[in-house]
């Protein structure tokens, strides 16, 4: 994928505390699948984020939803602006302009509108019609959700063996599952951002998990340890970088931890080629799902009331893009 380091999974070394993990040998049902639930478990309770290598993703399948959804990104703006603003349709397209989500509000945190734009799909969610260019750009998008599914179904399977649970606890929950396959396109910064704005705030994922396709480029993600320290992700060709999302921690008794992430501007005065895209995979549970403390982890009591998702990601959504 254009801008992407080569670098090996050794590389994982130059970002502390953010493991890499081949989880070829669980999902292949290979000798080594215990040792990738231990490593999974404690990059879980350490930093809520690793990598994963050996995860089987369709390379051909990820490289086309990239170039097209660049295309899309690279016709004008005023044109882009009218896609997802019709009456609406379960499993279309919506864009959303620079801007316009402002995530750390859902973190209290009152700052500009991230400097991104981004094109949403979910096969349960609302969106529009599909612009008619590029050409191939829907069954991209539904192709790549069908492999980012297959993947989040194996990590449900190592999470469940972590826990402690039946492999197959969680499924129930993911039947009709809000999940949200989104791109994003980080232009170039030809001005300053305003004071405050970032690519994209700082911010906790909502859902379940986010399994994130990025690149390397100056301006990247960059993760708040349990320290306060802020650590770059690693770049590695072909890995999917994985987080615990706050529905998640809520699940676990905020054992598995949901952690601060943002992505960072370029640094000031860089000249060369910033420009940046990614493809984030939030998985969503249905919404009438109940997040409850679930039983290995309550000990001395659960921290937070059931809520079903739905009326936890309607408070989230309401606060980053509010413009009060």
């Amino acid at each position: 994928m254009a801008g992407s380091s080569a670098n090996s999974p050794s590389s994982a070394a130059a970002a502390p505390g953010i493991p890499v993990i081949d989880v070829g040998p669980f999902i292949r049902r290979e000798a080594g699948g215990a040792s990738v639930v231990k490593a999974i478990e404690t990059a879980c309770r350490d930093t809520g984020f690793f990598l994963v290598t050996g995860h089987g993703v369709s390379p051909e399948i990820t490289a086309r939803l990239y170039n097209l959804a660049r295309a899309f990104f690279d016709e004008p703006q005023d044109w882009k602006k009218t896609i997802g603003r019709g009456a609406g349709v379960t499993g279309g397209v919506a864009f959303s302009p620079i801007a316009e989500e402002a995530l750390a509000a859902t973190l209290g945190v009152k700052t500009p509108g991230d400097y991104k734009e981004s094109l949403n799909f979910g096969e349960n969610l609302p969106g529009d019609v599909w612009p008619d260019r590029p050409i191939g750009l829907e069954k991209a998008f539904r192709d790549y959700f069908e492999e980012m599914e297959k993947l989040s179904k194996h990590m449900r399977h190592i999470f469940c063996q972590a826990i402690g649970l039946d492999q197959d606890y969680f499924e129930p929950s993911f039947e009709n599952h809000l999940s949200a396959l989104r791109v994003i396109n980080y232009p170039e910064q030809n001005e300053a951002p305003l004071p405050g704005q970032l690519r994209a705030g700082v911010h906790t994922d909502y859902g379940f998990m986010t399994i994130l396709r990025s690149e390397a480029s100056p301006g990247g993600l960059q993760v708040r340890n349990r320290n306060g320290e802020w650590l770059d992700a690693p770049s590695i060709e072909g890995a999917y970088v994985i987080n615990i999302a706050d529905a998640f921690m809520r699940w676990t008794n905020d054992e598995w931890v949901s952690t601060p992430h943002r992505v960072a501007n370029p640094p000031s005065g860089f000249k060369g080629a910033a420009r940046r895209q990614s493809i984030p995979f939030f998985l969503n549970p249905s919404k009438d799902t109940r997040i409850e403390c679930l039983p290995p982890f309550i000990k001395d009591g659960a921290k937070y009331q059931t809520i079903t998702y739905g009326e936890y990601i309607e408070l989230k959504t309401k606060q980053a893009f509010s413009k009060g």
